[in-house]
């Protein structure tokens, strides 16, 4: 609603007031256009203190004060081959306000000179895009590549509050129990909608002192570097270039997309459309990457191309497991090749079961460990920190370019565990979370609720199975006697014992032909051992009462060995100096035919 217009005489009346309310009324304004005028360098008329402006001069005061303060709000891009003050200023405080965005490397222009040589069609290069680099580097692109425009990426930080725990959670309610799972939200580039990028390149920092391939900033800027890239529509390709004294995040940039790494430039011709997919996963583990319950089944496009792989060495106790899980996943149903990689310290006879059970054995050199002890566990096992992940089962894709690289810095990056899963973590900090259900643990936690226990207990025992893979920590159920969880006499691995799960593998074992069967027979000593832990918890008198049990199973009066009188070895068991060389030798073959698994 308007008011009523104003007269001229009460116009004039106003400006007849007192000097001294003109004054207080003045003396702000005529400061604030001072300012103004020595901001702008724009002189301003004044009249009755030399102040006089039209309505059009106030516009474009306005106007330019707009102008003036969105300079100061750095824009997502811009040119730099027309660069502002303000611009390169957003670079340099942005630096200062957070210095894990901030490289120390002094770039070898000669190697960066080398690379843009094997850049193929570069002069019809439209766009380089250019993120985290200062403004007399982004002077040096600009004579590298003279013909193509410079577009300088500015990304905002990543709030303090969000770190790599943030990302990688030790725990998060996959049930939905209580809240949604979400990861933390990192600011994005806007993509340029002009020019079209043929390069995009980013220099990352590196800290080579602790956990610099667990860094919040360096893992943002790998990710925008991939997110403009794939951005890119139509048909023709992107090159990353990655300039780093520490390798890149080898699953998203991964070596076979290498063109040329000379030093420490990395240029990478990615593919664009697998790209995409790896960012559609999660940030971090922080969500899942499958959703828990899928509400329709997924099917490869490439199952000819895929196969369930595993390692056996050094222990040939775990044939019969790696016979009983080809058994499993063959009655669920796969077709997939089943690859089994063996050292040389396997046997004739136990690869003779393994082939029958349908792996396809591939015998490989052991690696020794580096860093353990000689007779060490973990000696040729170069194979739970909370953030970081099991490597008992991984989705991986085989790879020699990947291998060289793990093996590169073998001597150089320490294993948190001292194995091959501590020194996975340190290669592939990104890694996504699978749900539990694929592979779910076979462990009672000491604070578990009574409901929590009688839910795995009923997933433990669920036919239809529905767990994906159910693992057996603890004794191995093919260790014990069938009759129940030798877990439950030694106190320190009760935690991991269920008669439920217990009964669930030896379901798939009495699935498997009876000549596989045997490779699950029971040596002497683990039958004296057996019975060793049965004394100690009638001797504790264990209230689970399983020492009680008297032993049904076949396999206690089943012998295959030379020296069949394990009783005798409990006569001396736990002494220092005990050894078993009496059974040591390796059992003769039983006859094993070509008979496939049964599903």
């Amino acid at each position: 609603m308007r008011g009523p217009a104003t007269s001229p005489t009460e116009a004039r009346h106003r400006l007849s007031s007192s000097n001294e309310e003109t004054s207080k009324r003045r003396f702000p304004r005529n400061k604030y256009f001072k300012d103004v005028e020595k901001a702008l360098h724009v002189p301003i008329q004044c009249r009755n203190f030399n102040f006089r402006i039209s309505t059009l001069q106030v516009v474009l005061v306005i106007i330019l004060l707009g102008s003036f303060l969105t300079l100061f709000r750095s824009p997502a891009v811009h040119i730099a081959d027309h660069p502002s003050n303000s611009a390169s200023r957003w670079v340099r405080e942005s630096a200062s306000r957070d210095p894990q965005y901030l490289s120390t490397l002094d770039i070898n222009w000669d190697q960066i000179s080398n690379v843009v040589e094997k850049l193929t069609g570069r002069n019809e290069f439209q766009g380089i895009g250019l993120l985290n680099f200062n403004d007399s580097e982004v002077d040096h692109w600009k004579q590298l590549i003279p013909d193509a425009e410079h577009v300088v990426l500015n990304l905002d930080h990543v709030s303090n509050d969000i770190t790599w725990e943030s990302l990688y959670p030790e725990w998060i309610d996959e049930e939905e129990e209580f809240e949604v799972p979400t990861c933390p939200s990192l600011p994005k580039l806007q993509v340029p909608g002009k020019p079209r990028i043929d390069l995009v390149t980013v220099k990352l920092p590196c800290i080579k002192l602790g956990r610099w391939s667990r860094d919040v900033a360096r893992l943002h800027l790998q990710l925008e570097a991939a997110r403009i890239a794939s951005s890119s529509k139509g048909l023709h390709p992107v090159r990353v270039l990655l300039v780093t004294e520490c390798f890149p995040i080898p699953n998203l940039f991964t070596c076979k997309d290498i063109v040329v790494r000379e030093g420490n430039a990395w240029l990478y011709k990615p593919d664009l459309h697998r790209l995409r997919e790896k960012l559609l996963l999660p940030v971090g583990s922080c969500e899942l990457a499958v959703p828990l319950k899928a509400k329709e089944n997924f099917y490869s496009e490439r199952a000819r191309r895929e196969a369930y792989a595993t390692i056996l060495h050094s222990a040939h106790v775990y044939v019969c497991g790696a016979i009983a899980a080809a058994q499993s996943i063959r009655m669920a149903g796969s077709t997939r090749d089943l690859v089994i990689l063996v050292d040389e310290t396997i046997s004739d006879y136990h690869r003779g079961g393994l082939e029958a059970a349908g792996w396809k054995i591939h015998t490989i050199q052991r690696i020794r460990n580096p860093k353990a002890e000689r007779d060490a566990y973990n000696e040729w096992n170069y194979r739970n920190n909370a953030t970081l992940f099991n490597s008992g089962v991984m989705v991986v894709e085989p790879s020699n370019c990947t291998f060289q690289l793990l093996m590169d810095h073998i001597y150089e990056i320490e294993s948190y565990n001292g194995g091959d899963q501590g020194y996975l973590n340190e290669i592939f900090t990104w890694w996504h979370r699978i749900p539990k259900h694929m592979n779910f643990l076979k462990h009672f936690w000491e604070g578990d609720e009574e409901e929590k226990k009688h839910m795995k207990i009923r997933l433990f025992g669920a036919d239809p199975p529905i767990l994906y893979v159910l693992h057996y920590l603890g004794n191995k159920p093919w260790l014990c006697f069938r009759d129940y969880d030798c877990n439950w006499n030694v106190d320190i691995l009760q935690e991991f014992a269920s008669d439920i799960a217990h009964k669930t593998w030896w379901k798939v074992h009495d699935a498997m032909p009876e000549h596989l069967q045997k490779f699950c027979l029971l040596r002497s000593k683990q039958k004296a051992a057996l019975e060793w832990d049965r004394r100690q918890a009638k001797k504790a008198n264990y209230t689970d009462g399983h020492w009680k049990i008297k032993i049904q199973d076949k396999r206690l009066k089943t012998c295959f060995e030379d020296f069949c009188f394990w009783e005798s070895m409990l006569w001396h068991w736990g002494e220092k100096n005990w050894t078993d060389n009496s059974t040591a030798s390796t059992p003769p073959p039983p006859a094993i035919t070509s008979a496939s698994l049964s599903s």
